[in-house]
């Protein structure tokens, strides 16, 4: 069964100022699979975090959304938290009321106020479409392979080495050395290039 929880942040005043953010909780409440919805004035906090936690526990909630900032910001310390109480981290969504409502409706409460329901409720619909995932691992071997025996091929492959890592250099051409092999002079001291 879903079971979906919202949270609304305030961000201070970067979302209330322009967000009611109490009303977009509480029209949360009656969007499908939503058990539990709130706001609070910094969501990404400690205490913040702590009342996603303590509210899974008590509700029994497996899917959430976060209404806050960029999830660029903070998806990661969201996941952290559902991890924290027992969940997959993959069963997060965030809708960022800040930058695509506050923000870009400044001269209009009720515009923004509605544009951060909808987004909420997307979110909500999508998290309940969620599937858990797993972080897959994957082992490594810690080997260079350096395609080309030119002048930048050779210096990968000697960085590498002084780095203590095996190297693998390959040249397609009998001879390394690449276009630097084909000039008889250089610059700027006109030196043999051989």
């Amino acid at each position: 069964m879903k079971r979906v929880g919202v949270f609304i942040c305030h961000c201070g005043t970067n979302i209330s100022a322009n967000v009611d953010s109490k009303h977009v909780a509480e029209v949360s409440r009656r969007f499908p699979h939503v058990y539990y919805a709130t706001d609070y004035m910094y969501m990404c906090s400690d205490p913040g975090q702590e009342k996603i936690i303590q509210a899974i526990k008590e509700h029994n909630l497996n899917r959430i959304v976060v209404a806050s900032c960029s999830p660029r910001l903070h998806e990661f310390t969201f996941q952290k938290t559902l991890e924290r109480a027992g969940l997959n981290p993959y069963l997060l969504e965030m809708a960022n009321i800040r930058e695509q409502c506050s923000w870009v409706h400044s001269r209009s409460r009720d515009l923004a106020t509605a544009k951060a329901i909808d987004l909420v409720r997307m979110m909500v619909a999508k998290v309940s479409e969620n599937v858990p995932l797993q972080r897959p691992s994957v082992l490594i071997n810690k080997k260079a392979l350096v395609i080309g025996g030119g002048i930048t091929g050779i210096q990968a492959a000697i960085d590498i080495a002084d780095a203590g890592y095996p190297v693998v250099l390959v040249e397609r051409d009998n001879t390394i050395g690449g276009k630097m092999a084909m000039l008889d002079k250089t610059f700027p001291t006109l030196d043999c290039s051989g």
